[in-house]
């Protein structure tokens, strides 16, 4: 008896290189980088057409090779992902990549989400958000603009930022606000070190 097809939808990330294939929930058993990879996309690590994989919760991560592009090689990247989650198990993340290694996969999607919709709509209104610090699931951003002081800035930070990291990193612990006045629940309880990246 053979299982249904797992559905998949490619999503743009902000690179050329790289799609993240969105999966319905509950279809993958882990986030990060991988330890093993099922045959039929470990081929195409092996052949050069991917130079990376790796899961996040809803979404399998694919960066195409040197020199290929989407419209020559997504169809086959696409079959061979269909192939592999025919069986979520052989999908086996990487435990020893260290606890630093998720915050720099939270430290990725805090930056294209920054960069994404969520940025765009908090610029549109004269504000920005600038990423200081990621260290142990904790997010620390600085409001500034029209975001620094704003009543609202709450609900940017939580129904807009902190909601859309944690579609796509559910490790996510919290997000805080550096720049928030002192007493407010936005002010991160200790001091945060600059992040250079």
């Amino acid at each position: 008896m053979s299982r249904a097809m797992v559905p998949l939808h490619p999503q743009p990330t902000g690179r050329p290189d790289e799609l993240r294939w969105i999966v319905p929930a509950g279809t993958l058993t882990g986030t990060g980088a991988l330890a093993r990879v099922p045959a039929a996309p470990a081929a195409l690590l092996a052949d050069g057409t991917l130079a990376a994989i790796s899961l996040e919760a809803t979404a399998v991560v694919t960066r195409l090779g040197p020199g290929r592009t989407w419209a020559d090689d997504g169809p086959r990247v696409r079959t061979a992902l269909h192939t592999a989650l025919e069986d979520p198990a052989g999908w086996i993340v990487d435990a020893g990549a260290g606890p630093g290694a998720d915050d720099a996969a939270l430290y990725g999607v805090v930056v294209e989400v920054l960069a994404g919709e969520t940025g765009d709509f908090v610029r549109s209104h004269g504000g920005g958000i600038d990423l200081v610090d990621v260290t142990d699931g904790v997010v620390t951003v600085c409001l500034r603009g029209a975001c620094h002081g704003c009543p609202a800035s709450w609900l940017t930070l939580h129904q807009r930022l902190e909601r859309r990291i944690r579609q796509r990193h559910p490790a996510l612990r919290e997000v805080r606000d550096i720049a928030a006045p002192p007493g407010s629940p936005l002010r991160p309880g200790r001091s945060s070190r600059t992040r250079n990246g």
